[in-house]
């Protein structure tokens, strides 16, 4: 029988501050970090059915691959710990000691760590190379880099059923930020299933440098899950600051700002960007008045 975790409905809170009284712009956020101490995020949705697969098997260890601030190889890690699953995280580049506290807490969870040049994760998906993997570790169960694919599409769309609207008639947006583009691709999906009338527009906001990429891998994901004839959407490609990772002087200064007025936790490389694009985009009157926000605070807090 397949272990089931205890996850929690996440909350929607509303953000106040003088910027939003002024625009009339109502931004609500749903925290999904919320949802559980450990797999809390948009990460938890893309791995719950990927999990209930990999139980039929579970003495066979779970390798997936991500970058050294990876979310998803965090939460992957937490969950094969709770299910007694052994982990195997490919991580891109150096691993420099001491690990920061993404890699640190997955290893902490058992997850054996394997650094790798970013020539050879660029192979990952090259099947000489996933050979070399089993050769190296025998078989195993593989994850997509950020746990993407059509089952964690299909846990993403159950974030639809999250999303709660304060005010009939007026203009609804939901707003997230884009590592892979598989949330924003269930959301989609799910929202195009049951709201193709009036439904809610659907923002991504890139943490990734490269115009135009994301906004094509959520249109491959959608084509390839069926979805065509889907909601309006768009991918923002100015507010990555830099690229995966990286910060500017701006991003601190607006999360200094932020702080001052309201302590909802926020950090640099995903969340961050998020609410200083918002922010940014609503300062600039792209939204107008009475529009109600919904911005998905996708995790990736660590204490």
């Amino acid at each position: 029988m397949p272990v089931e975790l205890s996850i929690r409905k996440p909350p929607i809170e509303p953000l106040h501050c003088e910027l939003l009284r002024r625009t009339g712009v109502s931004v609500n956020v749903l925290r999904l970090d919320k949802c559980h101490p450990q797999l809390g995020g948009n990460k938890w949705y893309k791995l719950k059915y990927n999990l209930l697969e990999f139980q039929k098997q579970p003495e066979l260890p779970i390798l997936s691959f991500g970058g050294a601030y990876s979310n998803h190889l965090y939460a992957l890690a937490a969950a094969g710990k709770l299910l007694g699953m052994r982990t195997i995280g490919i991580v891109r580049g150096e691993m420099p000691e001491p690990l920061n506290p993404v890699l640190a807490f997955a290893r902490e969870q058992g997850m054996t760590l394997v650094p790798v040049s970013r020539d050879d994760y660029r192979r990952k998906q090259e099947p000489d190379f996933l050979e070399e993997l089993r050769v190296r570790f025998g078989d195993f169960h593989l994850l997509l880099e950020g746990g993407s694919n059509s089952l964690a599409i299909k846990g993403c769309e159950e974030i639809v059923s999250l999303l709660k609207w304060q005010n009939v008639g007026s203009n609804h947006l939901v707003a997230l930020c884009c590592g892979t583009g598989t949330t924003m691709a269930g959301l989609i999906k799910g929202l195009s299933e049951i709201e193709s009338v009036g439904a809610p527009e659907v923002l991504g906001i890139s943490v990734l440098k490269g115009d135009g990429y994301l906004q094509a891998e959520v249109l491959d994901q959608l084509q390839a899950s069926g979805c065509v004839d889907p909601i309006g959407w768009r991918v923002d490609d100015a507010h990555h600051c830099g690229g995966y990772a990286r910060s500017n002087s701006a991003l601190q200064s607006f999360l200094s700002e932020f702080a001052k007025f309201s302590d909802l936790p926020l950090e640099p490389v995903y969340t961050g960007k998020l609410f200083y694009a918002l922010f940014d985009l609503i300062e600039k009157g792209v939204f107008s008045a009475g529009t109600e926000i919904v911005a998905i605070h996708s995790g990736g807090i660590y204490n």
